[in-house]
């Protein structure tokens, strides 16, 4: 039984904001919860957009995160397809967009990212795609089986973790693929030169071909549809379909023009540990919070799915007035054709000055470590299992290893920390 005691608002009914209104419902909240987002379906998880839905190893249902019946029982109160156009603060309300107004009393910032755009001309073309939400997926993954059945072309701008899951799914359709990045190694800001050449070898091996120091300058087409993609050097490329997976930006617009505080590098909403911003009843989690890491000793916006699985609750119990320290390791997953990556940690460009391997980097299987002055600051295992934690224990342990130590697979990691 709901009573209206308190009215705790959530705007973004993506995965975080979903986990936030379930965790309060289990943490005993019994005032009412409002979920507002401003798509249609149901809350969902986005790695199958990209991975299993993409390709078709995972039915679309799969994706959501609760059964559609379940909010109703819990009493949370979905709008959906609606966004929010005004936040309040003085007011302690919010309007959707068809002009209803709602009053809080805490509420939850959720909004997310959205992806970046190529500013060139040809982007209105209608074979120009973006992956963000779950109707790009439906319409991709369509496109990627007729590319296949037809042996067309697509050219993908970036060569990110989306651009590289969305390769290996077109691949798998049988499409040609072409990849423009513009750095030198796929993944260069986040692996740095060191592991790049793992997934050139691996995609290449599929049949992706790559255009390292390149952009797109241009998309032909006739008739609204695409024809080809130049890239800077002049160099005009087939392609019947682009996508364009240049990164994505938070979702801030709601809380600038309400005044809140924004991050000053990486964009996004400033929280504190306990994921409240700038204003004490109006917090933030999911890709759109820049949190203070009180491990990490800095801000960071992490735009991973567990972020969005452990900070909503997170949040929600700092409506609720607990005492909370939001310090998760970030934490991110990939699947390519054969090959499985866990990460965890935070190894910024020029922020390491060593990378150590363990395991045989040839055959894509093992670990390797990014340190500074000898503490491990992050860790990516591939293809290699069951090594998650005791990857995060060292990097929570600030002490120093011993590089040859921590290169043998014959010694423990635990041992290491």
């Amino acid at each position: 039984m709901v009573d209206a005691h308190q009215t705790f608002v959530i705007v973004g009914a993506g995965l975080a904001g979903a986990k936030a209104a379930e965790t309060l419902r289990s943490e005993g909240f019994t005032g009412r919860v409002i979920l507002i987002g401003d798509e249609r379906d149901h809350p969902y998880e986005r790695p199958p957009l990209s991975k299993g839905y993409l390709t078709g190893g995972a039915a679309r249902d799969s994706v959501f995160v609760q059964q559609a019946g379940w909010y109703a029982e819990h009493d949370i109160e979905l709008h959906l397809g609606q966004p929010v156009v005004r936040l309040d603060r003085a007011a302690h309300t919010v309007t959707l967009g068809d002009g209803t107004i709602l009053q809080y009393d805490k509420l939850l910032l959720t909004t997310g990212a959205e992806p970046r755009r190529l500013d060139i001309p040809g982007t209105d073309l209608a074979g120009v795609h973006h992956l963000r939400r779950l109707a790009h997926a439906d319409r991709l993954k369509r496109v990627l089986s007729g590319l296949g059945q037809e042996n067309g072309h697509l050219v993908i701008a970036g060569a990110g973790w989306i651009g590289l899951e969305v390769a290996a799914a077109a691949r798998g359709y049988g499409a040609e693929v072409t990849v423009v990045e513009p750095a030198p190694t796929p993944l260069h800001s986040v692996l740095g030169p060191e592991l790049g050449s793992v997934f050139t070898d691996l995609h290449t091996e599929h049949g992706v071909r790559f255009e390292f120091g390149r952009r797109l300058t241009e998309i032909t087409g006739q008739d609204g549809m695409v024809l080809s993609a130049i890239t800077d050097d002049g160099e005009e490329h087939p392609a019947h379909n682009v996508l364009a997976a240049i990164g994505a930006a938070p979702r801030v617009a709601l809380a600038e023009s309400a005044g809140l505080t924004l991050a000053e590098r990486g964009g996004g909403i400033a929280v504190d540990a306990s994921l409240r911003t700038s204003d004490p009843d109006v917090f933030a989690a999911g890709d759109v919070a820049s949190a203070q890491h009180p491990l990490l000793g800095e801000r960071l916006r992490v735009e991973h799915w567990a972020n969005a699985l452990n900070g909503g609750p997170a949040a929600a119990r700092a409506m609720l007035g607990h005492e909370v320290a939001y310090d998760r390791i970030p934490y991110f997953f990939s699947d390519q054709y054969d090959l499985g990556l866990e990460f965890s940690g935070h190894a910024a460009p020029g922020g390491y000055d060593q990378v150590v391997c363990r395991g045989d980097v040839g055959k894509r299987e093992f670990i390797a470590f990014w340190l500074r002055e000898g503490r491990v600051l992050a860790g990516m295992n591939v293809n290699v299992w069951d090594v998650t934690e005791s990857i995060q224990r060292l990097i929570r342990s600030g002490h120093r290893v011993d590089p040859e130590a921590l290169a043998d697979p014959a010694v423990p990691l635990d041992g290491l920390g």
